[in-house]
């Protein structure tokens, strides 16, 4: 690893880290508060031996003082002088307990001694420190006075006598804190960095398009307003969420200058990627550049797209599949200029099956024809094998990974699936970025609109100007729908086809589920009452009209009003 790894595990990590740290401090600062304060109290001896006459006898008398410094120390911290210390201030405990409080050290070449006691109690430190010197005076002078008697070769005498101490001696509760400090950083490093090497989900670029071996064409970050508001409303959107979706549109619609993909599957691994908001604001953002788009249900098993943007899912894509249908039929307009859905319909029994027929390729073809975008929501890649079945039919897939919630094996198992059938990877998106870090921030606050210039009312985008041949037959303006009747056909599907007037522009239809009849307008209309706005000119039709007894009426009739 180098030192930019390093520094990325703990711009990512700090977390671990800051807790980690956090808790050492708290473990260090309880361990002071429950430990018991330690009183220290401490004397000074002095040890010297009978001055000689001459500087050499001086001399030898120094040396052996400070070889007696030396075993006097050993003698301090002995349990027969703790013994005779308990028994002079009648203290209770052992003889060892004591000497065990005692502590004797001595500066070296000099004959001073000092003696430390620490207790519980900062007078009885003071007591025990004073009465152990005094009782190794006497110690002293019975081991040095000779047995036929004699002044002793050497004496000690008490310089400095034990004070009461103010201040506990242990614990130290800074240095405590400053070493659970230290300790808790180097712990919280070691962890972050183990727990970056055992992490095993994608949240980088550079993993992302190793494991699919396809560029990274989005980034969403995550945003709370879209676990209940799914659709952007790309008109007043200026979040980072909507510049990601107008950038990932960028992308997407160079990622071939020559042959751009139209029909695209948006898929992923496993469920609660963020697949299917993905799919409808793909197909927002694209609306929103003046592109005519169909948003595809394709998840037979669990369509969210229809409960998302609020259309009819009981009737859509099965349904055609199934040829209960026709797929004039079921495209639903939705609030969203530029955006048709076709919902999923009815949960087959076989999903995989009945998207894997020549219908279903079929369907996609006829909507390719219409649509400049035709977007897909498929099913997870690694539960079923209904996206990989799409996706083969179509231009190619997009695919959705998780921010540290996809893990990489996932992943690689669900590009393979697209591979072994041949599918094109046009690229991937990690969703649910974290939305911290200075390259983060909302548009809005930064790069608002200037307010003091002046303003363009909103205007529709421009749509080119189609050259349509006349009508052969003079139609009266009032007659804006034709209306076919199918009492046979629940979904309004006719046996016959109907023909339609060469050079007549394309229409879509509406299911309106009224006793099977069908309303035909311009593409504008839906099936519904004209919109507000310029009247759109009236759609030429041959068409074979039928009466509730099934008598036939004339071979052509001009199309008349829908109030008839």
């Amino acid at each position: 690893m180098e030192i930019q790894d390093y520094l990325r595990i703990l711009q990512s990590r700090w977390k671990i880290i800051a807790i980690t740290t956090v808790v050492a401090i708290l473990g260090a600062l309880g361990a002071s508060l429950l430990t018991t304060p330690i009183y220290e109290a401490s004397t000074r001896l002095f040890v010297s031996t009978s001055a000689g006459s001459s500087v050499n006898e001086v001399y030898q008398g120094n040396l052996f003082s400070q070889q007696r410094v030396t075993s006097y120390t050993k003698l301090l911290t002995g349990e027969t002088l703790a013994q005779r210390t308990i028994d002079k201030l009648d203290l209770g405990g052992t003889a060892a307990a004591l000497a065990s409080q005692v502590k004797a050290s001595s500066a070296p070449d000099t004959v001073l001694i000092d003696v430390k006691v620490q207790d519980p109690s900062p007078e009885r430190a003071r007591d025990i420190a004073n009465a152990l010197s005094d009782e190794f005076v006497v110690m002293a002078r019975e081991l040095e006075t000779p047995e036929k008697g004699g002044a002793p070769a050497a004496r000690v005498v008490v310089e400095q006598q034990a004070q009461t101490p103010s201040t506990p001696v242990s614990p130290k509760t800074l240095r405590n804190l400053a070493l659970g400090a230290a300790v808790g950083l180097l712990l919280g490093i070691a962890f972050a960095v183990l727990r970056d090497r055992l992490d095993n989900t994608v949240k980088d670029r550079r993993t992302v398009e190793e494991l699919a071996g396809s560029a990274l064409i989005g980034t969403i970050p995550f945003d709370k307003e879209r676990q209940t508001q799914q659709a952007i409303n790309f008109a007043e959107g200026n979040s980072s969420s909507a510049e990601a979706y107008r950038e990932l549109r960028t992308n997407l619609q160079f990622l071939e200058v020559d042959n751009p993909p139209r029909v695209i599957v948006v898929t992923s691994s496993l469920p609660t990627e963020g697949k299917t908001t993905t799919a409808i604001n793909i197909a927002l953002v694209l609306a929103e550049g003046g592109q005519n788009v169909c948003l595809v249900e394709g998840d037979l098993r669990k369509p969210r797209v229809s409960k998302y943007l609020g259309v009819v899912g009981s009737v859509g894509l099965s349904s055609v599949l199934a040829g209960k249908a026709d797929l004039d039929a079921v495209l639903q307009p939705t609030q969203y200029s530029g955006l048709t859905v076709l919902a999923s319909g009815p949960i087959p029994p076989n999903p995989s099956e009945l998207l894997g027929t020549e219908t279903a390729r079929q369907v996609l073809a006829d909507l390719r024809g219409r649509f400049d975008y035709v977007i897909v929501d498929a099913s997870p890649l690694l539960p079923v094998t209904d996206a990989t079945v799409l996706t083969a039919m179509s231009d190619g897939a997009l695919v959705i990974a998780r921010h540290a919630e996809t893990k990489r094996d996932q992943l690689s198992r669900a590009v393979g699936n697209l591979h072994s059938v041949g599918a094109t990877i046009l690229g991937t998106i990690i969703t649910m970025t974290p939305s911290r870090g200075r390259g983060v921030y909302e548009y809005k606050y930064y790069y608002e609109t200037d307010k003091s210039l002046p303003q363009m009312q909103q205007a529709a985008p421009a749509q080119p100007v189609v050259q349509q041949q006349a009508p052969q037959q003079p139609v009266p303006q009032q007659a804006q729908y034709v209306r076919e009747e199918y009492p046979q056909q629940p979904y309004g599907g006719d046996p016959q086809e109907a023909p339609v007037y060469q050079g007549a522009p394309a229409y879509q239809g509406a299911y309106h589920g009224d006793q099977g009849q069908q309303w035909y307008g311009g593409p504008d209309h839906y099936g519904s009452e004209q919109q507000s706005g310029a009247p759109v000119p009236p759609t030429p039709r041959r068409t074979r009209r039928y009466r509730d007894d099934q008598e036939p009426w004339s071979e052509t009739d001009a199309p008349r009003d829908h109030t008839q």
